[in-house]
């Protein structure tokens, strides 16, 4: 691993998917939420506007695990990274406006939300960026 420019090296397998899972835990745990409280998934979509919101329900639920079986198997884990790094940058303009929020505890915390949403997305380039990388025979 050292300064040969990977995230992993035979022996750090484990522990690089382990990172994925990790990565991917918020893409699996919400989707998972979504289809055990349907109801409450449409009240989300509802919530933001987006509209017929059964569509959009199942479209985030199919999506997110999507991406996230993807990035785990390593089938076009490029793609996957780029797709939730662009989906999570989306959501996150649109749910954690924080700036909209009066000075405060509610404001700071949607705030905090807000930029470890842009960890997040950062962390899904540097997958993809990775594993393009690795595709290129720089492995």
């Amino acid at each position: 691993m050292a300064g040969d420019g990977h995230l992993s090296t035979p022996k750090t397998g484990p522990l690089r998917w382990f990172a994925l899972l990790l990565l991917c835990a918020a893409y699996i745990q919400g989707p998972l939420t979504k289809i055990f409280d349907f109801p409450g998934a449409l009240a989300e979509m509802s919530h933001f506007g987006l509209t017929p919101a059964p569509l959009f329900a199942v479209g985030v639920i199919i999506f997110e695990l999507t991406a996230a079986a993807m990035i785990l198997t390593g089938r076009w884990r490029w793609l996957a990274a780029l797709a939730l790094a662009g989906f999570t940058l989306a959501a996150t303009l649109v749910a954690i406006r924080f700036w909209e929020l009066p000075a405060g505890q509610g404001r700071t915390m949607a705030m905090n939300g807000f930029f470890e949403h842009l960890g997040l997305v950062g962390g899904f380039i540097l997958v993809a960026l990775d594993d393009l990388s690795r595709r290129k025979g720089d492995a």
